[in-house]
C-alpha cells in the first residue's frame, strides 16, 4: 500500500526538490503541499496524509505549534521534521510536541528515504549526528533546560510572548505604554541571549517553553 505524504514547506525550491525525490519510490506518493501552518493543519486534516514532512521554521504559528495542534486533531499522523536547524533544543521541542523524526536539510537527500521508511514503519528516525545531543538534552534537570528564559526581566518576557503572538513594534508599545525604540531594545536583548534569529524563532522558543499560556 502507498504512504501517502505531505510537505509542507514555505520553500519552493525544497517542496520541488522533495517531490522529485519522492517521485522515485513505488511506496510513496506525494498528495500536497502546504506553505504556511494554516494550511498545514487544514490539508492534514482533508487530505489525511500518512507522513507529514514538515519545516520547523514554517511561517505562522511555526512547525513545533503546528505538530502540537496536530498530534491532537490526527494522533495517527507521523510528523516527520526537516529543517536546516541543528539545534537540540528544537529538536527536543519538537520530539516533546510529538514529532517522531527530525532531519536535517543538508542531508536530506541522503537520508530522506530511510527515515520516510523507518516512519512508515511506525519506527522514529533522528539524524545521527543530532541522536547525542538529543540524548543529552533529555538528560539534563528541567530547571536547567528554563535558565536562559529565566534569564530575561518580566517585562522582556512579556515582549516576547507579543511578538510572538504577532504583535508589531508598534503593537506591543501602545499595549504596555512604552516606546517603539524600548520594543526595539528588548527584542534585541531577547534574540541575543536566547540565540534566535528570527519572529519564526521567536514563536517556536516560546511555544517550546510554555510562553504563550
Amino acid at each position: 500500500m502507498t504512504c501517502r505524504i505531505l510537505i509542507a514547506d514555505d520553500h519552493k525550491l525544497i517542496r520541488r526538490g522533495v517531490t522529485l525525490l519522492i517521485a522515485e519510490d513505488p511506496d510513496f506518493e506525494v498528495v500536497g503541499e502546504a506553505t504556511n501552518t494554516d494550511e498545514t493543519i487544514r490539508l492534514a486534516t482533508e487530505l489525511k496524509p500518512d507522513i507529514l514532512l514538515l519545516d520547523i521554521s514554517m511561517p505562522g504559528a511555526g512547525g513545533i505549534e503546528a505538530t502540537r495542534q496536530l498530534v491532537r486533531l490526527r494522533p495517527d499522523l507521523r510528523i516527520l521534521i526537516l529543517t536546516v536547524h541543528e539545534d537540540s533544543g528544537m529538536l527536543t521541542g519538537a520530539m516533546r510536541a510529538g514529532a517522531v523524526g527530525y532531519i536535517v536539510k543538508r542531508a536530506a537527500d541522503t537520508e530522506l528515504m530511510g527515515a520516510l521508511r523507518a516512519l512508515a514503519a511506525g519506527d522514529v528516525y533522528v539524524h545521527p549526528a543530532m541522536t547525542r545531543a538529543l540524548l543529552q538534552e533529555l538528560a539534563r534537570p528541567e530547571h536547567a533546560k528554563s535558565d536562559a528564559a529565566d534569564a530575561l526581566t518580566p517585562r522582556s518576557k512579556e515582549v516576547l510572548r507579543l511578538l510572538a503572538r504577532g504583535c508589531t513594534n508598534r503593537q506591543i508599545a501602545q499595549e504596555l505604554n512604552i516606546s517603539v525604540r524600548t520594543v526595539e531594545g528588548h527584542r534585541a536583548n531577547i534574540q541575543a541571549k536566547l540565540g534566535l534569529k528570527s519572529r519564526v524563532d521567536l514563536v517556536n522558543y516560546a511555544t517550546m517553553h510554555h510562553l504563550l499560556d
